[in-house]
């Protein structure tokens, strides 16, 4: 079984920063993309941020380009999205999301159903 377990979501003011953290347990030798994504309070799901685990490559949503980075940690198993300059409309659940086993090409962030794992969410909290 796999386990994606997130952490370092809080509350802060609008201009501020936080580092969500995902770590991955399990049998999780065939990652191929780790990704974030959020969801607002009657609002759609929609993708963050994703990078490919085995050459890095990474996509992120319009809104929060310049301003989140997704990042790997140790192996394949862990990834970081550090967020900056944080506005009310980032406010909501933010979810780890894994692809195991599964080919992807181009942007995941546009093919939700490819995700096959995911974490129980941390929320994020923006204040004006």
């Amino acid at each position: 079984q796999v386990q994606l377990v997130e952490s370092g979501g809080g509350s802060v003011q609008s201009g501020g920063s936080l580092t969500l953290s995902c770590a991955a347990s399990g049998s999780t030798y065939n990652s191929n993309v780790m990704a974030w994504f959020r969801q607002a309070p009657g609002k759609e799901r929609e993708g963050v941020a994703s990078i490919y685990t085995g050459g890095g490559n990474t996509h992120y949503a319009d809104s929060v380009k310049g301003r989140f980075t997704i990042s790997p940690g140790n192996g394949r198993n862990t990834v970081y999205l550090q967020m900056s300059n944080l506005k009310p409309e980032d406010t909501g659940m933010y979810y780890c999301a894994q692809v195991l086993g599964r080919l992807v090409t181009g942007n995941p962030l546009s093919q939700v159903a490819i995700f096959n794992y995911w974490g129980q969410g941390t929320q994020v909290t923006v204040s004006s």
